[in-house]
């Protein structure tokens, strides 16, 4: 500056001689008096200097009047610079979205927050309130409106209001706004500054925290929550309990915290039991236990209780949260249930015994009317109704007789849950049955198809296979339609392990819209047929669940019936 001050001087030095000098010049070409023209020259020079010399002077002051104000301006300018990073760098810290409303000119303005949080680009952003409402939750425009501008008219410096703000992909943030209101000498609001902070996660984690203790409060089991470290007590103390553990225990919350679960212990508390409680909290672990608990007025109760550790975000145990059921219903159903086990099972040998008895006690004297009637066939009875009914006799008694078998066979299976199998080719099993039904088959000469190209050996109990199918192919010839020919398909197919026999035939067939809970019970008889006794399909289910296998029914009314059996095929 300094420089320059000289050069604008000298400048002017330069000027004013080069003037004065052309102006002397000219003069002498004038009738003036030499002298005097010479002497209005050296005037002319020093009052150039002079003049000079003054406007140096006044160039240097105003150069230094100059300097303080730069540096004043620079220095306000870096302050204004150090500011503004500041508040950029606070900005990202925090966070937060600024916004700067001149409320007078309804004009908003917006930082990077904007952009960073919400998505916007500058392009986007509206200059005006509008805007702001506008991306407003509808839910929330109407309440935060009221409330601001109720703000505004208060004329209070500080506001804030909780919100949900909508982002550029169409998503809603709830947010924290708060607002600084700036005022003019007469108390006009001109100038509201705010700033915006997202606070989704915590509203978020606020609603879950809601829901739990929604959960905790109305569940239906006592919750109990400890301290994490026992210090002199063996079980740490007690910091909160629901208000299902008062309807339980008959504590109330005041009661009972500061203290330990120690207090619900009695007489006749498991002791085994709270040994295992204190050796998980020891190792930290999670206990499930139960035993006899004590209320407040001394009543037992048996209660199931589990204790899980809580740990918090370094991996630390922080809590025990303990949930407790009351299980005295429980307990006494189960002991009603054992003891009723324990009747039906000696019930169950009783029967057993008095089956045994009863079959072999009625055996002898079957037997000696059995030889007594085979006798009497061998001498000649003129006496018709006399012989009629030694014919009934006869009948009765071999009747008689059948059941004792049957009920013997039934004794048998149930009382040997677990049998003997062997691999059994199914041809041969088909030739012993087909040659002990021979007469029947021979009788009413059926069409039997069968079909084992894909199941040729069958690992079961021979004997008791063979009986499950006598009883089908009898039923099916028994039962068969006087309209039609008789046909019966008998066909094996394997999945995996699992070997599927299909046995169909075309015969009267079985209303199981009446029946079919009945289909496979003792002594269930479905047709008014004489010999017919109702014991052959519950002995089939018998065998066929005995040889862990199943057995379903498919039949309609004078179409036909289909027994599909499944069984295991493992070797």
């Amino acid at each position: 500056m300094k420089n320059k001050t000289n050069q604008i001087t000298l400048t002017y030095i330069l000027i004013s001689l080069f003037v004065a000098i052309i102006c002397h010049k000219l003069l002498q070409n004038s009738t003036y008096d030499t002298n005097y023209q010479n002497y209005n020259f050296i005037k002319d020079l020093l009052f150039i200097t002079f003049t000079g010399i003054a406007y140096k002077l006044i160039l240097s002051k105003n150069d230094n009047r100059n300097s303080e104000i730069f540096e004043k301006l620079k220095n306000t300018n870096d302050e204004i610079k150090e500011s503004n990073e500041k508040y950029d760098i606070v900005a990202k810290a925090t966070s937060d979205t600024i916004w700067d409303w001149k409320i007078q000119e309804d004009s908003l303005t917006w930082n990077k927050g904007i952009e960073v949080i919400f998505g916007y680009s500058q392009d986007e952003v509206g200059s005006s309130s509008t805007w702001w409402f506008e991306k407003i939750h509808p839910e929330d425009s109407i309440k935060m409106s009221i409330k601001l501008y109720s703000f505004i008219e208060q004329k209070t410096e500080n506001w804030q209001d909780q919100y949900r703000f909508k982002c550029a992909n169409g998503s809603y943030k709830y947010v924290l706004d708060r607002g600084f209101l700036l005022k003019d000498e007469e108390g006009k609001a001109i100038r509201m500054i705010g700033a915006i902070q997202d606070i989704t996660k915590q509203k978020e984690e606020e609603q879950r925290l809601k829901l739990l203790e929604t959960v905790i409060t109305q569940s239906k089991d006592s919750i109990i929550i400890t301290e994490a470290d026992s210090k002199n007590t063996r079980i740490p103390k007690i910091i909160y309990v629901n208000p299902a553990f008062s309807i339980m225990s008959g504590y109330h919350s005041d009661e009972i915290i500061g203290k330990t679960p120690n207090i619900f212990k009695g007489p006749n508390s498991d002791q085994q039991e709270y040994k295992k409680l204190i050796s998980a909290l020891k190792k930290k672990q999670e206990c499930l236990i139960e035993t006899i608990s004590y209320k407040k007025n001394k009543e037992e109760y048996w209660v199931r209780f589990s204790m899980v550790p809580v740990y918090n975000t370094e991996n630390e145990l922080s809590h025990w949260v303990s949930i407790q059921r009351d299980v005295s219903e429980e307990k006494k159903q189960e002991k009603e249930k054992e003891q009723l086990i324990r009747e039906l099972t000696q019930n169950n040998k009783d029967l057993k015994q008095f089956s045994y008895i009863t079959s072999h006690n009625l055996r002898a004297p079957l037997s000696n009317l059995t030889g007594l009637l085979n006798l009497i066939e061998d001498i000649p009875i003129e006496n018709q109704e006399l012989s009629e009914i030694i014919n009934g006799f006869s009948k009765s008694t071999h009747l008689l007789n059948d059941t004792i078998n049957d009920l013997v066979k039934v004794i048998i299976i149930k009382d040997n849950p677990s049998i003997k199998k062997e691999d059994v080719p199914l041809n041969e099993i088909f030739e012993n049955v087909f040659s002990q039904l021979s007469f029947q088959i021979e009788l009413h000469k059926p069409i039997i198809k069968l079909n084992f190209e894909k199941v040729s050996v069958l690992n079961t109990n021979k004997a008791y296979f063979e009986s499950i199918l006598i009883n089908l192919l009898t039923n099916s010839l028994k039962y068969k339609s006087e309209s039609r020919k008789l046909k019966i398909t008998i066909t094996a197919n394997q999945t995996d392990d699992t070997v599927y026999l299909i046995f169909k035939d075309n015969g009267i067939g079985i209303d199981l819209e009446r029946n079919r809970d009945k289909v496979f019970g003792l002594y269930q008889r479905f047709h008014n047929y004489p010999d017919s006794k109702g014991l052959g399909l519950y002995l089939v289910k018998s065998q066929v669940e005995t040889m862990g296998g199943t057995i379903s029914i498919d039949s309609e009314v004078n179409k036909g019936t289909t027994f599909t059996l499944t069984f295991k095929n493992k070797q």
